[in-house]
């Protein structure tokens, strides 16, 4: 065990962990942010996914000890109200059908728009081509990131 300094959605939190807990369980455990899913446990569903100083990572893979003074980003920490453009265009677009990819899935998209404010089908594909929707809504979430991207 070992005291670990976390900022999580413009949060600091100390925690007395195991520095190996994959921030995936520190957020769901510890912190009580369950909107993070764990999905396959080995980085390539990307349900998992946050943002690491904006950048879009598979939490289920990262342990806590790498963090260190990078912010982590949640997709509760993502808008407070759901104001956030990608949020706004998954609604518009009523992307969800199960939701259980969703919120990675935003993270990703989120993560994209930050790096390229207007992407092309082929960066979207690109960004995207690490989430896994069972329930096959990828053409709603291309048409949502177009929308987003538009939302200023």
């Amino acid at each position: 065990m070992a005291v670990i300094q976390i900022s999580v959605n413009g949060k600091k939190h100390k925690l007395d962990i195991d520095p190996n807990t994959p921030l995936l369980w520190v957020l769901r455990d510890h912190l009580d942010l369950v909107g993070t899913k764990f999905g396959c446990g080995m980085g390539t569903c990307g349900a998992c996914t946050v943002h690491l100083d904006g950048v879009a990572v598979r939490s289920c893979l990262l342990p806590v000890s790498t963090v260190g003074a990078q912010t982590v980003t949640t997709i509760e920490g993502l808008s407070k109200v759901a104001e956030h453009p990608v949020q706004k265009a998954w609604l518009e677009h009523d992307v969800s059908q199960c939701g259980y990819c969703q919120a990675g899935q935003m993270m990703s998209a989120a993560s994209l728009l930050k790096r390229t404010p207007n992407p092309t089908d082929e960066q979207i594909d690109a960004a995207m081509s690490g989430n896994i929707c069972r329930c096959g809504t990828y053409l709603r979430i291309k048409e949502a990131i177009k929308t987003a991207s538009k939302i200023k």
